[in-house]
């Protein structure tokens, strides 16, 4: 997290969408860090998860476990915090831009949107000119106008190096954009991912910045959390 905070260029506002803590070692220093960057977020399920707030039976045995975890290990300040976070849709006060922030999708929090197909109902349903969405901890997007149709996705260079890659975006196109994952993105990356919004220029940045993943996988082991949750980091899956 430390290195997509000192990557980040200029900005008015960050926006978290969801699942602050779930997998990692250190939950509460990344809520101490998340609360000081920005006050827009959106809950996910790992932090409704962590917070007592849904029942674990739909998760794998070893995201219930770091689930647990992770809710044993939280200060009662931030646990609290926790259960507090609101559920999406979210939108600004005052907004100009028609952006809607959401952790699944508009229409239902938890839904994955991995697909153009899973997409394009929320698109139709929801005639909003931006929405922001996590969940699948894959970068990218949708898009969907009255003529076409298309997936979003960044393409990179290489894997060792912070990398940006622009989408100019256009008024007439409804967009559903994914900034990825900063702690365990899954599209074989394993760079730390987000996404910076220009909305003067109109376009989005997507960014993929290198972090210490051995300093991460070493925090994970010693906490006696499942050590796949170490392995995946390495992989971005």
């Amino acid at each position: 997290m430390n290195a997509t905070v000192e990557s980040a260029p200029p900005h008015d506002l960050v926006v978290n969408l969801g699942d602050v803590v779930g997998y990692g070692a250190s939950p509460n220093e990344v809520i101490d860090v998340s609360r000081k960057l920005g006050k827009v977020f959106v809950r996910g399920n790992h932090d409704k998860a962590a917070a007592g707030l849904m029942d674990l039976t739909d998760f794998n045995p070893i995201a219930g476990m770091a689930a647990l975890w992770t809710r044993d290990n939280l200060s009662t300040e931030n646990l609290q915090w926790l259960r507090e976070l609101p559920a999406g849709p979210v939108h600004l006060d005052n907004d100009p831009l028609d952006a809607q922030f959401v952790h699944g999708s508009p229409m239902d929090e938890d839904e994955y949107l991995v697909s153009l197909r899973d997409a394009l109902e929320p698109l139709m349903a929801y005639p909003i000119a931006l929405t922001f969405f996590g969940h699948s901890h894959i970068q990218g997007g949708f898009l969907l106008n009255a003529k076409h149709e298309d997936v979003l996705k960044p393409t990179y260079n290489g894997n060792d190096q912070h990398e940006v890659f622009t989408v100019p975006l256009k008024k007439e196109v409804q967009y559903l954009i994914n900034p990825g994952s900063v702690g365990q993105p899954r599209d074989g990356d394993w760079r730390a991912s987000y996404a910076l919004f220009d909305s003067e220029k109109y376009e989005v940045e997507f960014h993929r910045v290198p972090y210490d993943i051995r300093s991460a996988q070493d925090r994970i082991l010693a906490a006696n959390l499942p050590p796949r949750l170490a392995a995946r980091l390495a992989a971005g899956r």
